[in-house]
Protein backbone atom coordinates (compact mmCIF):
# COMPACT_ATOMS: atom_id res chain seq x y z
CA UNK A 1 0.00 0.00 0.00
CA UNK A 2 1.02 3.52 -1.12
CA UNK A 3 -0.05 6.69 1.05
CA UNK A 4 1.28 9.99 -0.70
CA UNK A 5 0.10 13.32 0.72
CA UNK A 6 -0.45 16.50 -1.37
CA UNK A 7 -2.18 19.27 1.47
CA UNK A 8 -2.90 18.49 5.05
CA UNK A 9 -6.32 18.55 4.14
CA UNK A 10 -6.10 15.49 1.78
CA UNK A 11 -4.60 11.61 1.81
CA UNK A 12 -4.39 9.06 -1.62
CA UNK A 13 -3.89 5.75 -0.84
CA UNK A 14 -3.17 3.33 -4.25
CA UNK A 15 -3.51 -0.31 -4.60
CA UNK A 16 -6.09 -0.55 -2.28
CA UNK A 17 -8.36 -3.98 -2.52
CA UNK A 18 -12.22 -3.61 -1.80
CA UNK A 19 -11.94 -5.26 1.32
CA UNK A 20 -8.88 -2.76 2.63
CA UNK A 21 -11.49 0.07 1.27
CA UNK A 22 -14.32 -1.42 3.64
CA UNK A 23 -11.54 -2.17 6.81
CA UNK A 24 -10.78 1.92 6.54
CA UNK A 25 -14.11 2.52 6.02
CA UNK A 26 -14.83 0.80 9.40
CA UNK A 27 -11.82 2.15 11.41
CA UNK A 28 -12.83 5.46 10.33
CA UNK A 29 -16.26 5.23 11.88
CA UNK A 30 -19.63 6.92 11.24
CA UNK A 31 -19.52 10.02 12.75
CA UNK A 32 -15.84 11.73 11.18
CA UNK A 33 -15.14 15.57 9.67
CA UNK A 34 -13.35 13.20 6.50
CA UNK A 35 -15.14 12.20 3.52
CA UNK A 36 -13.50 9.19 1.70
CA UNK A 37 -13.91 8.03 -2.19
CA UNK A 38 -12.89 5.04 -4.20
CA UNK A 39 -12.30 4.27 -7.81
CA UNK A 40 -10.59 1.04 -8.66
CA UNK A 41 -7.84 0.77 -5.98
CA UNK A 42 -6.94 4.39 -5.39
CA UNK A 43 -8.77 5.85 -2.18
CA UNK A 44 -8.91 9.66 -0.93
CA UNK A 45 -9.66 10.90 2.37
CA UNK A 46 -10.27 14.10 2.61
CA UNK A 47 -11.21 17.13 5.46
CA UNK A 48 -12.92 20.49 4.27
CA UNK A 49 -12.64 24.03 5.67
CA UNK A 50 -15.22 25.67 6.53
CA UNK A 51 -15.75 27.34 3.09
CA UNK A 52 -16.77 24.20 1.79
CA UNK A 53 -19.19 23.49 4.35
CA UNK A 54 -20.96 26.54 4.04
CA UNK A 55 -21.48 25.91 0.12
CA UNK A 56 -22.49 22.51 0.59
CA UNK A 57 -25.33 23.64 3.43
CA UNK A 58 -26.42 26.79 1.81
CA UNK A 59 -26.87 24.50 -1.74
CA UNK A 60 -28.69 21.84 0.02
CA UNK A 61 -30.73 24.11 1.99
CA UNK A 62 -31.79 25.86 -1.62
CA UNK A 63 -32.43 22.46 -3.12
CA UNK A 64 -34.87 21.26 -0.20
CA UNK A 65 -36.47 24.75 -0.45
CA UNK A 66 -37.12 24.65 -4.29
CA UNK A 67 -38.67 21.51 -4.01
CA UNK A 68 -40.97 22.37 -0.92
CA UNK A 69 -42.12 25.60 -3.21
CA UNK A 70 -42.49 23.29 -6.16
CA UNK A 71 -44.62 21.00 -3.72
CA UNK A 72 -42.09 17.80 -5.03
CA UNK A 73 -41.46 15.35 -2.27
CA UNK A 74 -37.55 14.06 -2.02
CA UNK A 75 -35.09 12.63 0.30
CA UNK A 76 -32.14 14.08 1.25
CA UNK A 77 -29.37 11.25 2.33
CA UNK A 78 -26.59 13.60 3.29
CA UNK A 79 -22.95 12.15 2.96
CA UNK A 80 -24.03 8.71 3.05
CA UNK A 81 -21.20 6.12 1.41
CA UNK A 82 -22.51 4.90 -1.72
CA UNK A 83 -20.21 1.92 -3.00
CA UNK A 84 -21.10 -1.12 -5.61
CA UNK A 85 -18.15 -3.74 -5.46
CA UNK A 86 -19.20 -4.87 -9.12
CA UNK A 87 -18.13 -1.27 -10.08
CA UNK A 88 -14.96 -1.21 -7.89
CA UNK A 89 -16.21 2.76 -7.20
CA UNK A 90 -17.79 4.53 -3.73
CA UNK A 91 -18.08 7.96 -3.13
CA UNK A 92 -19.53 10.31 -0.48
CA UNK A 93 -21.38 13.24 -1.86
CA UNK A 94 -21.43 16.90 -0.22
CA UNK A 95 -25.03 15.66 -0.20
CA UNK A 96 -27.54 13.82 -2.35
CA UNK A 97 -31.36 13.29 -3.09
CA UNK A 98 -34.01 11.17 -4.33
CA UNK A 99 -36.99 12.98 -6.29
CA UNK A 100 -37.75 10.19 -9.40
CA UNK A 101 -37.11 7.99 -7.42
CA UNK A 102 -38.07 8.67 -4.09
CA UNK A 103 -41.25 6.43 -3.92
CA UNK A 104 -38.76 3.89 -4.07
CA UNK A 105 -36.96 4.48 -0.98
CA UNK A 106 -39.30 6.05 1.01
CA UNK A 107 -38.78 5.21 4.73
CA UNK A 108 -35.88 2.59 3.51
CA UNK A 109 -32.76 3.01 5.85
CA UNK A 110 -31.20 -0.09 4.39
CA UNK A 111 -30.46 1.18 0.97
CA UNK A 112 -28.03 -1.33 -1.48
CA UNK A 113 -27.30 -0.18 -4.93
CA UNK A 114 -27.12 -3.79 -6.23
CA UNK A 115 -30.57 -3.68 -5.99
CA UNK A 116 -31.85 -0.07 -5.28
CA UNK A 117 -31.66 3.11 -7.30
CA UNK A 118 -29.05 5.34 -6.63
CA UNK A 119 -29.65 9.01 -5.85
CA UNK A 120 -31.34 11.15 -8.73
CA UNK A 121 -28.71 14.02 -8.04
CA UNK A 122 -25.63 14.79 -6.02
CA UNK A 123 -23.68 17.43 -5.00
CA UNK A 124 -20.24 18.14 -4.88
CA UNK A 125 -18.47 20.97 -3.78
CA UNK A 126 -14.92 22.51 -4.84
CA UNK A 127 -13.56 20.16 -7.14
CA UNK A 128 -10.15 21.78 -7.19
CA UNK A 129 -9.42 20.39 -3.94
CA UNK A 130 -9.87 16.87 -4.44
CA UNK A 131 -7.21 14.63 -6.48
CA UNK A 132 -9.17 12.05 -7.00
CA UNK A 133 -11.38 12.62 -10.49
CA UNK A 134 -15.18 11.77 -8.83
CA UNK A 135 -16.82 11.84 -12.56
CA UNK A 136 -16.28 8.15 -13.04
CA UNK A 137 -17.08 7.42 -9.52
CA UNK A 138 -20.75 8.51 -9.88
CA UNK A 139 -20.88 6.77 -13.22
CA UNK A 140 -20.78 3.62 -12.52
CA UNK A 141 -22.81 3.69 -9.89
CA UNK A 142 -24.84 5.28 -11.93
CA UNK A 143 -26.08 8.83 -10.68
CA UNK A 144 -27.80 10.56 -13.25
CA UNK A 145 -27.35 14.62 -12.28
CA UNK A 146 -24.57 15.99 -10.18
CA UNK A 147 -24.19 19.91 -9.27
CA UNK A 148 -20.68 21.16 -9.08
CA UNK A 149 -20.17 24.05 -6.83
CA UNK A 150 -16.35 25.64 -7.45
CA UNK A 151 -14.87 28.77 -7.83
CA UNK A 152 -18.76 30.91 -7.86
CA UNK A 153 -19.99 28.75 -10.40
CA UNK A 154 -22.65 25.78 -9.71
CA UNK A 155 -22.42 23.33 -13.51
CA UNK A 156 -24.77 20.74 -13.67
CA UNK A 157 -24.14 17.92 -15.34
CA UNK A 158 -26.06 14.40 -17.02
CA UNK A 159 -25.45 10.80 -16.78
CA UNK A 160 -25.37 10.23 -21.01
CA UNK A 161 -23.71 6.64 -22.57
CA UNK A 162 -21.83 6.25 -19.00
CA UNK A 163 -19.89 9.93 -19.12
CA UNK A 164 -21.16 13.37 -17.68
CA UNK A 165 -22.41 15.75 -20.52
CA UNK A 166 -22.35 19.54 -18.76
CA UNK A 167 -25.71 20.66 -19.55
CA UNK A 168 -27.67 23.92 -18.85
CA UNK A 169 -31.03 22.96 -16.83
CA UNK A 170 -31.44 20.77 -14.05
CA UNK A 171 -33.54 17.18 -14.92
CA UNK A 172 -35.10 17.47 -11.44
CA UNK A 173 -36.17 21.41 -12.00
CA UNK A 174 -36.22 21.60 -15.50
CA UNK A 175 -37.95 24.85 -15.46
CA UNK A 176 -35.66 26.83 -13.51
CA UNK A 177 -32.26 28.23 -14.53
CA UNK A 178 -30.35 26.62 -11.29
CA UNK A 179 -27.09 27.92 -12.73
CA UNK A 180 -28.15 31.43 -11.21
CA UNK A 181 -28.70 29.98 -7.46
CA UNK A 182 -24.64 30.80 -6.75
CA UNK A 183 -25.27 34.39 -7.42
CA UNK A 184 -28.76 34.53 -5.31
CA UNK A 185 -26.50 33.07 -2.36
CA UNK A 186 -23.98 35.66 -2.68
CA UNK A 187 -26.30 38.32 -3.11
CA UNK A 188 -27.64 37.72 0.30
CA UNK A 189 -24.56 35.98 2.23
CA UNK A 190 -23.86 38.87 4.68
CA UNK A 191 -27.31 39.27 5.47
CA UNK A 192 -27.31 35.56 6.93
CA UNK A 193 -28.93 32.27 5.90
CA UNK A 194 -32.37 32.84 6.79
CA UNK A 195 -32.16 35.67 4.45
CA UNK A 196 -30.89 33.40 1.51
CA UNK A 197 -33.22 30.66 2.19
CA UNK A 198 -36.07 33.58 1.89
CA UNK A 199 -34.91 34.60 -0.84
CA UNK A 200 -34.67 31.53 -3.06
CA UNK A 201 -38.54 30.38 -1.94
CA UNK A 202 -39.05 33.87 -3.30
CA UNK A 203 -36.95 33.53 -6.59
CA UNK A 204 -39.32 30.17 -7.33
CA UNK A 205 -41.98 31.79 -6.83
CA UNK A 206 -41.13 34.29 -9.58
CA UNK A 207 -39.80 32.00 -12.03
CA UNK A 208 -42.37 29.37 -11.70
Amino acid sequence: MTIATNRADRVLFYNICWQQFENLLKDLGEHRAARVAYDNGTMEIITFLPEHEYYKETISDSVKDIAEELDLNYESLGSTTWRRESRMAGVEAGNCFYFQNVDAIRGRLDLDLTQDPPPDLALEIDLTSKSLNRFPIYARLGVPELWCYDLGELKIYHLQDGEYVEAQKSLVFPNLAIRQLPKLIEKNRAVGRLAIRRAVREWVREKV
